[in-house]
């Protein structure tokens, strides 16, 4: 039997959300993350891992709620959007940064899987935004950063793959 062209599309969605083919995964990439690295700055570049991985999660849940949520108010751009600190407070900090960044991808996921959930339906709280482009926007921003923290990783000596 034929897919329909929503399912389909769903497909693609999910797949390019889950991360992998031509991108790298953030749990791939942050996993295994030196501890001792993980406020590290290089010469020439405005953040550090810490930093990254901050930015990675608050923009996506806030992409998030803004999609599901027609009351959410989004942080302050761009001073609520990146952490002030360079280094996690603690390891605990930096794993639940990772935990609560893969809890938000899943929701997104979950909104983009439901089949009740119209992908091109403009958002009414909106002004013409749709999940579609709400999740494109979540992959597309999360290869960006995800890209960037492997590069940094890679100039501070921390990527033996």
């Amino acid at each position: 039997m034929k897919k329909s062209n929503d399912a389909v599309l769903r497909e693609h969605l999910l797949e390019l959300l889950k991360g992998g083919a031509a991108h790298a995964k953030l749990e791939g990439v942050v996993g295994d993350f030196p501890a001792k690295l993980r406020g590290s700055r290089v010469a020439g570049l405005p953040y550090t891992p810490w930093m990254l991985l901050e930015h990675l999660r608050i923009a996506q849940w806030d992409i998030l709620e803004f999609s599901r949520n027609p009351k959410h108010v989004s942080p302050a751009w761009p001073d609520e959007y990146w952490p002030k600190q360079d280094a996690p407070p603690s390891a605990a900090a930096w794993a639940k940064s990772i935990r609560e960044f893969q809890k938000d991808m899943e929701a997104m996921q979950a909104l983009v899987a439901n089949s009740k959930t119209d992908l091109c339906a403009a958002l009414p709280w909106g002004d013409g935004q749709t999940v579609l482009r709400e999740a494109l926007l979540v992959a597309d921003h999360n290869a960006y950063h995800v890209g960037q923290l492997l590069t940094l990783r890679r100039l501070l000596g921390a990527w033996k793959k």
